[in-house]
């Protein structure tokens, strides 16, 4: 195993873990060495940077297996940090190639199809990831939303709900933070499931089009 990869896989699977929960989440920080590698920078949070040091990892041929298939994941969670689902679901698929019973990578690319408007092509995915990790928020996350653009406000508040029940203090954050957006959740982001939390939750449930997380890096601050 490469020394890089021992740090690639601890950072990157906390990297990708958050991917439906989308940019609010507070990605790994990296180390402030003077010389970023590739493989750094390949983790980095400056996702502009990110896409081409994963670009000369998967390119010069010397990363092979699960190597291959996280670089092709750091890549892939880049392009959709930045909006652009058609770049990162092939990468997703090449990760999946390489490694189908991936949870994350599975979750992840279910988010980028439902953020690209395709949500029905992120079920099987979503349904397989919790198969391998059923108490996964972010993958809880992802299915309520998929659920809550089909209409059943029922199934995606329940699924809202058991992600907070997994996610604990911070998905309540997440979605206060959405829902203080939304001007539906007067209160304070302080991750307390309060009653008038909860209204505000199941009126943006209800609606085909809320969201209850955030807009992208808005939540950052308040919950990390």
């Amino acid at each position: 195993m490469p020394t890089w990869l021992h740090c690639f896989k601890s950072r990157q699977t906390a990297a990708l873990a958050v991917v439906s929960l989308s940019i609010c989440a507070t990605l790994v920080p990296l180390s402030t060495a003077a010389a970023a590698s590739p493989a750094d920078d390949c983790l980095s949070e400056d996702f502009s940077r990110r896409v081409p040091a994963c670009t000369t990892l998967i390119e010069n041929g010397t990363l092979s297996g699960q190597d291959l298939a996280l670089a092709y994941s750091a890549r892939a969670l880049a392009h959709s940090v930045q909006g652009r689902y058609e770049l990162a679901i092939p990468d997703y698929d090449a990760s999946l190639q390489i490694d189908p019973n991936s949870a994350i990578s599975l979750n992840n690319r279910a988010w980028a199809y439902y953020k690209s408007g395709q949500p029905e092509r992120g079920a099987a995915d979503v349904e397989r990831a919790l198969e391998l990790l059923p108490d996964s928020p972010h993958t809880l996350d992802t299915r309520a939303h998929i659920y809550q653009s089909r209409g059943e406000h029922q199934k995606a508040l329940r699924d809202y709900e058991s992600a907070m029940r997994y996610g604990g203090e911070h998905i309540v954050k997440l979605y206060q933070c959405g829902l203080q957006a939304q001007s539906l959740f007067p209160g304070e982001i302080d991750g307390l499931d309060t009653v008038e939390f909860r209204k505000a939750l199941q009126t943006c449930v209800a609606t085909t089009g809320c969201d209850p997380l955030p807009a992208d890096e808005e939540c950052r601050k308040v919950t990390s």
